[in-house]
């Protein structure tokens, strides 16, 4: 395994993997990973090689009162796991050298990017457009893995890729859940045990929509009571927002009947490694079939 720390080197590496006829799988990442990345890693394997992760702290796309500083490193772990894994190259270039001086070209996906995540995190989708089209150039891979925890972030790549011609597959995989159905996910790291305890609320809200969504039921009102009163039972969990929208347009909706989200942000603790609450985030992915509508964390 090879660690590469320059643009221009990454790019020499995949031409020539590209000039010898060879499929680039690539995994884009902030590092501090957990079974959740290595699950992209596995599906990138399965199909491509080489296989690239690039492990970069994106500053674009934290806001001025995040946790850029306290975001959890842990590069050393990081790159024994990866080398476990088969991967072949790690991208992992410092931030002068994805931003050099005097950086002006920004990435936005309107009308997708201004709510929900874009409206808490402002200038959020716009970091992640950016860095992920950046990465894309660089790394020339055929197909690019990203999880669905993070479901608008990836219909937002989707829509960029597909808007801009893109090469690069973009390759949803699902979410990796702890044994007590928790989300993982870096900043858990932050949460101390009461925390979380407390922060598997979120796929016990989820799970207990699925279970009325099962039963028959399609209004969005009762399903999003009922996922606020699970969540709101937990003295630690502040919801951010509790929406059911359109997987395609990630607008509300009143009445099941396509493909669409049940989406939970939250606050756990009140204070964390982080210096603040833990935001996390979370997804019920609904889907309608000829037996019914699937809900499927």
């Amino acid at each position: 395994m090879e660690i590469i720390r320059t643009i221009d080197w990454m790019k020499q590496v995949s031409r020539a993997a590209r000039d010898k006829g060879l499929s680039i799988g690539f995994v884009p990442t902030m590092g501090a990973l957990h079974e959740g990345h290595l699950s992209l890693v596995r599906a990138a394997s399965a199909g491509h090689s080489p296989v690239v992760v690039s492990i970069f702290v994106n500053p674009a796309q934290f806001g001025p009162q995040e946790d850029l500083s306290k975001y959890p490193r842990q590069l050393e772990k990081d790159a024994v796991m990866l080398e476990a894994e088969g991967v072949d190259y790690i991208f992992m270039p410092e931030a002068a050298e994805v931003y050099p001086p005097n950086f002006r070209t920004y990435v936005t996906v309107e009308g997708l990017a201004d709510r929900l995540e874009g409206k808490s995190r402002p200038g959020h989708f716009r970091g992640v457009t950016t860095v992920v089209l950046k990465l894309l150039e660089i790394v020339q891979p055929h197909a690019a893995y990203f999880g669905r925890k993070d479901a608008q972030q990836a219909r937002i790549i989707r829509q960029m890729a597909r808007d801009l011609s893109l090469d690069a597959e973009i390759a949803v995989q699902p979410i990796v859940r702890e044994p007590d159905g928790l989300a993982m996910s870096s900043r858990n790291a932050y949460l101390n045990s009461e925390e979380r305890r407390a922060a598997a609320s979120l796929s016990r809200a989820l799970a207990a929509a699925a279970a009325r969504i099962t039963s028959g039921e399609r209004k969005a009102a009762a399903l999003l009571e009922l996922a606020r009163e699970v969540l709101t039972s937990e003295p630690l969990v502040r919801p951010d927002y509790v929406e059911l929208v359109s997987a395609e347009t990630f607008e509300p909706i009143a009445l099941i009947g396509a493909p669409s989200l049940l989406l939970i942000a939250a606050y756990v603790g009140t204070t964390s490694g982080a210096g603040r609450a833990t935001r996390l985030i979370d997804n019920l992915q609904i889907t309608p079939a000829a037996s019914g509508i699937l809900a499927k964390l």
